[in-house]
């Protein structure tokens, strides 16, 4: 891939794309296990010149997750991505430049997202509300 017009071809090609805007897919994640995650996926830039994605998943509403036990799981227990509060909403989110990235290193790190965000949720927030 070499650009974000490129990703997006591949996202809607791959997966269920549920809304997108100029610089934004979301895509709905479904599990064997009949839940399902949405992920958010956005154009940044770095420098004003080099693309990123940024892929974004919410696992809760900030007033109602423990953060500290939130962050401690994801400090323990997590391969891609870190947490961070977006609005009202707890994410977990990782980002990949877009210059020569590979599929894999695309479609790997965007399914931990979802996984990682569709287990904290269960775990923090108990339910499968994204």
């Amino acid at each position: 891939m070499a650009s974000w017009d490129d990703l997006v071809r591949f996202v809607y090609e791959e997966y269920t794309v549920v809304a997108a805007t100029e610089g934004e897919v979301r895509v709905l994640v479904e599990f064997e296990d009949e839940r399902s995650q949405l992920v958010v996926l956005s154009r940044e830039v770095l420098d004003r010149r080099h693309e990123w994605v940024q892929i974004a998943s919410p696992c809760g509403l900030v007033a109602n997750v423990d953060l500290v036990g939130l962050l401690e799981e994801i400090g323990s227990a997590t391969v891609a991505g870190g947490a961070a509060i977006m609005g009202d909403h707890v994410v977990v989110r990782h980002s990949l430049p877009l210059e020569n990235l590979d599929l894999n290193e695309f479609v790997d790190p965007m399914s931990l997202v979802a996984g990682t965000a569709d287990q904290l949720e269960e775990q923090f927030a108990g339910g499968d509300a994204f």
